[in-house]
């Protein structure tokens, strides 16, 4: 992907399925202040971020509920600022850390033409979807298991609220947490309508600026991204056959 500038790059981050995380996160528990957790689902027992996945943990495809991503599925978002995103599984497969991966571009739609960038994604036997690295303009930005990278986690199986994790950690380039604020959450979007969404806080150490609000829904992953500076909604969905 040609180099983006400093506001475009911004925009991807908040865009991406990643699209799309001040400071790292305890695996099983939030910051002082942040919701506390109501039930034994949730993170509880995971490492997170982990530099040292055992492959044997980790499933073929990506069925999670709330970011099913299978090959040939494609999302595409409306911004009211700004280009609008679309967000494709590739059939490409990546072993990353000794972890076959999913690849995920993410394309932003400009006058000169498409941005795009990948990431790496894998689900574990339990269910969770985890990052294992990213790419842009055919060159990694990071992987999972190199220069001091390590997978962090995307999605839980059973989120619960009040969970805190690291998304992905790779100083200096990737340093993303969430907070699950809500399990049960309504959100519209031109695609449509739900009332039982998983709503995710999403911030970086990278910047402080940078905060998003993500809304989840089953069968279906991202449908809409709340930023200061843009809103991305869901306009169409495609899911592999």
């Amino acid at each position: 992907m040609p180099s983006l500038a400093p506001a475009a790059r911004r925009f991807v981050r908040i865009a991406v399925i990643a699209l799309i995380a001040p400071g790292l996160l305890a695996a099983a528990g939030c910051g002082a202040g942040e919701p506390r957790s109501i039930d034994p689902a949730g993170v509880d027992g995971l490492e997170i971020p982990t530099a040292t996945p055992e492959p044997a943990d980790f499933v073929r495809g990506i069925d999670n509920p709330f970011l099913p991503l299978s090959a040939g599925s494609e999302w595409t978002y409306e911004a009211d600022r700004g280009p609008d995103v679309v967000v494709r599984v590739a059939d490409e497969r990546r072993r990353i850390a000794g972890v076959t991966t999913t690849a995920v571009t993410t394309s932003v739609r400009r006058r000169r033409g498409e941005e795009t960038s990948t990431r790496y994604y894998a689900q574990d036997r339990a269910g969770n979807v985890w990052s294992f690295g990213a790419a842009s303009g055919g060159t990694d930005t990071w992987q999972a298991g190199i220069g001091g990278a390590q997978a962090g986690l995307v999605m839980p199986a059973r989120p619960r609220v009040g969970d805190g994790f690291v998304q992905q950690y790779a100083a200096g380039v990737a340093e993303d947490r969430s907070w699950v604020l809500d399990v049960a959450a309504s959100v519209s979007t031109p695609y449509g309508s739900w009332t039982d969404a998983i709503e995710i806080r999403e911030t970086t150490a990278l910047d402080a600026t940078v905060e998003a609000v993500r809304h989840y829904v089953r069968g279906v992953g991202l449908v809409r991204t709340e930023s200061d500076t843009s809103t991305l909604a869901l306009v169409s969905f495609s899911a592999d056959s």
